[in-house]
């Protein structure tokens, strides 16, 4: 995994818009299209916004979402809502071109198989997403895959419905899919994460996020999630 430590959460936020900047621009040059997966929740606010003010070729883009939380449409729990407000109403993306989990569904887990489909379609059966975005929870999970969640042992399957978790049942990409990806991109922020961000990197099987195995994975954290980590030579 390479790491890059940044001063700040604002240091990071620009940091890593310019990082999917430039896979977007090398995807699309290389393929035609870029296929981007993003999580929500408190860190990627920032990102989405610097996101939004960068040069993308959007008319190339396909964006998925991680994961999402069971809840109406419009609902400010759920992660659409923050790319809505955060990126998606400040640039020129074709709603046909945003992919939402469909979690508004009676049936959560058609709407799971519905979404998979919908991802081999776009991009390759199995699917191969361009970048997965993801982020590091104080619990040491990521995406919706948390602590104790029969969804961390789903490996015939690339989308899955969670149990509940913070008052959400949720619909997530599983490991099979997240490590399928061409390239993962760790955005980690804040002081609350500094005690588990040395699992992380660690591969810790211990927590959700260390499972993740990933060869091209790229680590931005800012000073405050670092602190605990001892210096690299």
């Amino acid at each position: 995994m390479k790491l890059e430590v940044l001063p700040d959460a604002a240091a990071v936020a620009r940091r890593a818009a310019r990082w999917l900047a430039d896979a977007a621009r090398d995807a699309v040059a290389a393929r035609g299209t870029f296929t981007l997966a993003l999580s929500g929740g408190r860190t990627p606010a920032a990102l989405l916004r610097a996101l939004a003010a960068e040069q993308l070729p959007w008319e190339a883009v396909h964006l998925f979402q991680v994961d999402e939380r069971v809840a109406p449409a419009g609902d400010p729990a759920r992660n659409l809502s923050q790319l809505r407000a955060c990126l998606l109403d400040r640039v020129a993306l074709a709603p046909e071109r945003v992919h939402a989990l469909p979690v508004e569904r009676a049936d959560l887990a058609a709407a799971a198989a519905a979404y998979a489909r919908d991802l081999q379609t776009l991009a390759g059966a199995p699917p191969v997403l361009d970048v997965v975005h993801l982020g590091l929870g104080d619990d040491g999970h990521t995406a919706s895959l948390v602590p104790g969640d029969p969804v961390l042992d789903v490996v015939d399957r690339d989308v899955a419905v969670t149990g509940e978790y913070a008052g959400h049942r949720r619909l997530t990409l599983t490991y099979p899919a997240l490590e399928r990806a061409r390239r993962v991109l760790w955005v980690v922020t804040g002081s609350a994460k500094a005690a588990v961000l040395p699992r992380l990197l660690a591969g810790d099987p211990a927590i959700p996020a260390g499972r993740l195995q990933h060869a091209r994975a790229t680590l931005l954290v800012d000073a405050a999630a670092a602190a605990a980590l001892a210096p690299r030579a």
